[in-house]
C-alpha cells in the first residue's frame, strides 16, 4: 500500500477512498476520524480530483481546524495550497459574506457582536421600548436566539409560538434588535449563519458559483449541526453532490443548543444513494472501558447500531464507589490521585468529570487543602462564577465600605434601575468630596439626579447599612443568609432556565461551603472567611501544565485522559432532573453519559454520594439510573449497602423522599474508613484489585504510615496555601486532624494526605 494509505485500517480505507457522491461515516469515539477526514483530503488531491481551493472542509472548532491543516501540510508538504476554506462554519460564513457583502444587505467591513455586546443592543433596544419587566429582558435574549437558530424572521417567529406569554414584545424587541444591527453594519454570531444561508436562497449566481467552485464538502462532527447549518452544507454541496459527513450519533450531546440528531439519523432519506461506513475500532481504551461504553449506549432506541472494540488489554475494571455524601466523594477523589502520583503518575493524567459545575466545590476546597493543582473547565472557578462574586461583594461591602468595585458591581444586583449614567454621577460626586462610592450613596440628597432616581439610591445606602450594623454580632454563615433574604439576590437569576438553575445550585453550594467553614470555626470572623475564600480562588496555574482537569463533559469532548473519575451519578443530575416526557432528553443524557466513559484511556471511576447538599439543602439521593444499567459490568448490587461503617448512621429522615440529613459530614467522610478507602471496597474485592492496578499496587497500610500517630495536639504546622497553624484535635486514632490556621480559621485534614510540614 503507497505510504499516504498504509496508516489506515481497512475500516478507515474504504471511506477515504470512496470519493463521489454523498458518503455518511459513523465514528465512533476514539475510531481516527480526523486521520480518516485528513487523508480523504489528501487522496482526492494526488489523484488530482481537485485543487485544495475547490475543497471546503467544515469543522466546529478552530483547534480541530488547525490541527487538520497540520496533518495536510504533513501529508502532502507545504505546496499543498490554499487552505483558507479548511474552517469552522461560522469563519466559513463570514469569508462568503464579505465576499459577496452587497448581495447580501451588507457593507464588507461589518462588525461581528459577541454575546456580551448583543446582550447589551437587546438591553437598550428594552429600554427605548420602555419595557421594565425582568423576565421579559431573559425571555427576548432566549426566543431571539432561537428564532435565528431556527432561521425564522421576527413575523414568522411570532406566528409560530403565538401561544407564548409575550410574544407580540418579544417580537417588537425582536424586531428593533435587528433594526440596530443594520445601522451599525453589524451581525452576531447566529446572523452569520442565518445571512448566509438566506444569501444561497435568494440569490442564485451566487449559490450556483459556490456549490460549483466546491467540488467536495466534508463536515466534521456532523451530529452537532443545527437545521440553518445544514441547509447551508446541502446547498453548497448542491451541484456536485459530493457530501462527506463525519460524525457519532452516539455523540450527539448538544440537543439544548439547537444539534438536530435527525440531521445523521435521517442522512440517507435526504440523500438516498448515500453510502455508509462504520468506525468502530477504538485506538483510545481498554476492553472493559469500551464494554461500558456499549453497555450504556445500548439502550438507547435513536440510534444506528455499532459497537466498540479494540485489540488492546481487558486492562483494569472500572470502579464504581459510593460516599456518604460528596466531602467524602472528593477526598476519595484526592487520596486515589496522590496516591497515584507518589506512584509517578502526573496530575495531568487525571480528570473528575461532572454534569453539572455546581460539583466542583468540594473538589477545589479538598484538591486545595491536599496541594493538588487543578484547573476548572466548562465555566469559572466557583468563587469566580457570576453569581457567587456577587454575594461576596456584598460581604466585601460589609467587612469594607471602601470598596468602591464592590459597590458597583452589585449597585445594580438585582435590579435596582440604577444606571451606569447614574453611577459615573456618584463617581465624580465621590472625586470631588474625596469619598467613596459607599459614602456617595449615603448622600445621595447631594447628587444632581432626579427625584425618583435619589429614592432607589437611598434605598441601596439604607439595605447596605442595615446589613453593616446587622453584621457585627451575627455569625457568618447567618450574615450570608441575611445578606441572600434581604437582597433578594436569588430572584436575579431564578428565570426558570436550565442556566438560572445552575446559578440557583451554585448559590446553595456556596452556602454549604459556608456552612462547613463556620461548624469548624464556630467563632471566625467575616474577615477570617474572606480570606480563606481568596485562597480558594487562587488562579496560580503550574508552568508546566501538570494539573488535575475539573469539567463539565460537555466541555471535554474531543478529549481523552489515562484516568477519569465521573462523579455525581445520582438521578437528578446525571441524568438531569430536566427530562422530557418523550425519552429523548434521557437518551441524549444517556449519549452524554457515554462521552464521559469514552475520554478514559486506562481507568476508569464511577462515583456518587448517598447525601448531597445541593438546592439549599441536604437530601438523600438516589443512584443514577445509568448505574442500574451498568449493572452487569460493575457488580454495583455489592456496592448498595454503606461502604463507611462509621458511628451513629444517618439521622432520621422526614417520611418523604430526599428529608434533611444533619450528621457532621465531613467528619463521617474524613475519618478512618477513608484514608484507606480503597482498601475497605467489599473486604477485598476485585473492584478493590482493579483500583490497585493502575497505582502500581497498594497494600493495606500501617497505622503509621497513614499519619496517625506523626501529628500531636498543640503542634505547630505549615501549609503551602494556608500558611502556619495549630493542631488542635485529633480524631480516629490520628488520622484526622483539626489544624488551626492563623487568620484562616480550622480545617479539618486526613493526616496522610495533607502537605504539612511540622515546625
Amino acid at each position: 500500500m503507497d505510504e499516504l494509505l498504509k496508516n489506515l485500517n481497512e475500516e478507515q480505507l474504504k471511506p477515504v477512498c470512496d470519493t463521489e457522491g454523498a458518503v455518511l461515516v459513523l465514528a465512533g469515539a476514539g475510531s481516527g476520524k480526523t486521520r480518516v477526514l485528513t487523508s480523504r483530503i489528501a487522496y482526492i488531491l494526488r489523484e488530482n480530483k481537485a485543487s485544495l481551493s475547490e475543497i471546503l472542509a467544515i469543522t466546529f472548532t478552530n483547534k480541530a481546524a488547525g490541527e487538520m491543516k497540520e496533518r495536510l501540510s504533513r501529508m502532502l508538504g507545504d505546496g499543498a495550497g490554499d487552505s483558507k476554506w479548511i474552517c469552522t462554519i461560522h469563519s466559513m460564513c463570514v469569508k462568503i459574506l464579505r465576499q459577496f457583502a452587497e448581495k447580501a444587505g451588507l457593507k464588507p467591513n461589518f462588525s461581528i457582536y459577541s454575546e456580551t455586546e448583543r446582550a447589551s443592543v437587546i438591553k437598550r433596544v428594552f429600554q427605548e421600548l420602555d419595557f421594565d419587566d425582568e423576565k421579559l429582558l431573559k425571555s427576548a435574549k432566549f426566543h431571539i436566539g432561537n428564532a435565528k437558530m431556527l432561521g425564522l424572521y421576527p413575523d414568522e417567529y411570532g406566528r409560530k409560538y403565538s401561544h407564548e406569554h409575550g410574544m407580540d414584545n418579544v417580537v417588537l424587541i425582536y424586531e428593533k434588535y435587528d433594526n440596530h444591527l443594520k445601522g451599525n453594519n453589524a451581525l452576531d454570531f447566529d446572523d452569520l449563519l442565518l445571512e448566509t444561508l438566506r444569501l444561497l436562497k435568494r440569490d442564485e449566481e451566487t449559490r450556483d458559483y459556490l456549490s460549483d467552485k466546491f467540488r467536495y464538502v466534508l463536515v466534521d462532527e456532523f451530529q452537532d449541526t443545527n437545521s440553518v447549518q445544514y441547509r447551508i452544507i446541502k446547498l453548497l454541496a448542491s451541484k456536485h453532490g459530493n457530501l462527506f459527513a463525519v460524525g457519532d450519533d452516539d455523540q450527539s450531546i448538544y440537543g439544548w443548543r439547537g444539534a438536530e440528531i435527525d440531521n445523521i439519523l435521517k442522512f440517507d432519506k435526504d440523500f438516498p444513494n448515500a453510502k455508509i461506513y462504520k468506525l468502530e475500532r477504538n485506538y483510545r481504551s481498554t476492553k472493559s472501558i469500551l464494554k461500558l461504553a456499549n453497555c450504556i449506549i445500548k439502550n438507547n432506541s435513536a440510534r444506528r447500531g455499532k459497537e466498540l472494540w479494540t485489540d488492546a488489554d481487558d486492562g483494569d475494571k472500572p470502579v464504581y464507589f459510593q460516599a456518604e455524601e460528596e466531602a467524602g466523594e472528593a477526598l476519595y477523589t484526592a487520596r486515589a490521585i496522590n496516591d497515584a502520583v507518589a506512584r509517578g503518575k502526573k496530575y495531568s493524567d487525571f480528570a473528575v468529570l461532572m454534569r453539572i459545575n455546581a460539583l466542583t466545590r468540594s473538589y477545589e476546597q479538598e484538591f486545595t487543602k491536599y496541594g493538588i493543582p487543578y484547573k476548572v473547565f466548562g465555566g469559572f472557578k466557583f468563587f469566580e462564577r457570576k453569581e457567587i462574586k456577587d454575594i461576596l461583594a456584598y460581604l466585601r461591602i460589609i467587612s469594607n465600605p471602601y470598596d468602591d468595585e464592590a459597590v458597583e458591581r452589585i449597585i445594580n444586583v438585582p435590579k435596582r434601575g440604577i444606571g451606569g449614567r447614574t453611577v459615573q454621577i456618584m463617581y465624580d460626586y465621590a472625586q470631588e468630596t474625596g469619598l467613596n462610592l459607599y459614602d456617595a450613596a449615603v448622600d445621595c440628597e447631594e447628587l444632581p439626579v432626579p427625584r425618583g432616581t435619589k429614592d432607589k439610591i437611598r434605598d441601596f445606602a439604607d439595605l447596605l447599612k442595615e446589613l453593616i450594623i446587622s453584621a457585627v454580632d451575627m455569625p457568618v454563615s447567618q450574615l450570608v443568609r441575611d445578606v441572600l433574604n434581604k437582597t433578594n439576590l436569588r430572584s436575579a437569576y431564578d428565570d426558570g432556565t436550565d442556566d438560572g438553575d445552575g446559578k440557583l445550585a451554585n448559590i446553595d453550594e456556596f452556602l454549604a461551603s459556608v456552612d462547613d467553614f463556620s461548624r469548624l470555626n464556630p467563632t471566625a470572623t467575616l474577615d477570617e472567611y474572606l480570606n480563606q475564600v481568596t485562597l480558594s480562588s487562587d488562579l496560580d496555574q503550574m508552568d508546566d501544565g501538570n494539573f488535575v482537569t475539573l469539567a463539565t463533559i460537555h466541555a471535554v469532548k474531543g478529549l481523552e485522559f489515562p484516568a477519569v473519575f465521573i462523579c455525581g451519578l445520582e438521578d437528578g443530575i446525571m441524568p438531569s432532573s430536566r427530562l422530557s416526557e418523550d425519552g429523548r432528553s434521557e437518551e441524549e443524557e444517556r449519549r452524554l453519559m457515554y462521552v464521559a466513559i469514552t475520554r478514559a484511556k486506562e481507568k476508569l471511576y464511577l462515583t456518587r454520594s448517598k447525601s448531597r447538599y445541593l438546592y439549599g439543602h441536604r437530601d438523600l439521593t438516589r443512584p443514577s439510573r445509568f448505574i442500574a444499567e451498568l449493572a452487569s459490568e460493575l457488580g454495583a448490587a455489592a456496592y448498595e449497602r454503606p461502604i463507611y461503617g462509621y458511628g451513629g448512621g444517618l439521622r432520621k429522615f422526614g417520611s418523604s423522599y430526599g428529608g434533611h440529613i444533619n450528621d457532621n459530614a465531613e467528619e463521617r467522610s474524613a475519618g478512618k474508613a477513608l484514608y484507606s478507602a480503597y482498601d475497605d471496597f467489599d473486604g477485598g474485592t476485585a473492584q478493590n484489585s482493579s483500583f490497585k492496578g493502575f497505582f502500581g499496587g497498594v497494600k493495606k497500610s500501617e497505622p503509621a504510615a497513614n499519619g496517625a500517630g506523626k501529628y500531636t495536639v498543640g503542634m505547630r504546622v505549615r501549609h503551602p496555601k494556608f500558611g502556619v497553624g495549630m493542631v488542635v484535635a485529633l480524631k480516629n486514632g490520628g488520622s484526622v486532624i483539626n489544624v488551626a490556621f492563623d487568620g484562616q480559621g480550622v480545617k479539618e485534614l486526613s493526616a496522610s494526605l495533607a502537605p504539612l510540614t511540622i515546625i
